[in-house]
């Protein structure tokens, strides 16, 4: 009997996590930067951080932040973001070495990658025939490739193949 109850309990944990929200993360502005509507570039503007300012981070997409400020919320670039809380006497040194990349005890810079879409872009992906022709409207020629790299003062360098291993 009590074998049924543990694995009742267990099973109803497991049923009911997925609508327990987990609590927002901890971060501060690295730099001072414009939170939008969207996780866009060109996304309409719905406030700003200052660097040094503390926030919330609720999400992330891509190379972006979905962030909750004391006056706003919206979307960050995640590298203006520096996620975690800092130490008060070192917190300029902490947003220095975050914005230069030499965070951590190695002084290794870190680099930020960011795939392409993702599955459910793709899915809602729609053919364009306006954007195809845009794009194939910037094609050269072989000739006007060559006219423009003698233009810029470029020249051919001819070398073998590498040898395979």
């Amino acid at each position: 009997m009590k074998k049924y109850k543990i694995l009742l309990l267990i099973l109803t944990v497991i049923l009911f996590l997925p609508l327990v929200s987990p609590a927002a993360e901890k971060g501060s502005a690295l730099k001072a930067d414009v939170i939008r509507k969207e996780p866009y570039s060109d996304a309409k503007k719905t406030g700003g951080i200052t660097r040094g300012e503390q926030l919330q981070i609720i999400g992330k997409k891509g190379a972006w932040l979905n962030v909750k400020t004391a006056k706003a919320s919206g979307w960050v670039r995640l590298l203006s973001v520096k996620r975690g809380t800092s130490s008060g006497s070192n917190q300029i040194k902490g947003v220095l070495d975050a914005a230069s990349g030499r965070a951590g005890t190695g002084k290794v810079v870190a680099t930020t990658g960011v795939r392409g879409l993702n599955e459910e872009e793709l899915k809602n992906a729609k053919y364009n025939e306006a954007e195809v022709k845009k794009l194939e409207s910037f094609t050269i020629t072989s000739q006007q490739a060559q006219q423009f790299a003698k233009s810029g003062g470029l020249k051919a360098i001819k070398f073998d193949y590498l040898s395979e291993l």
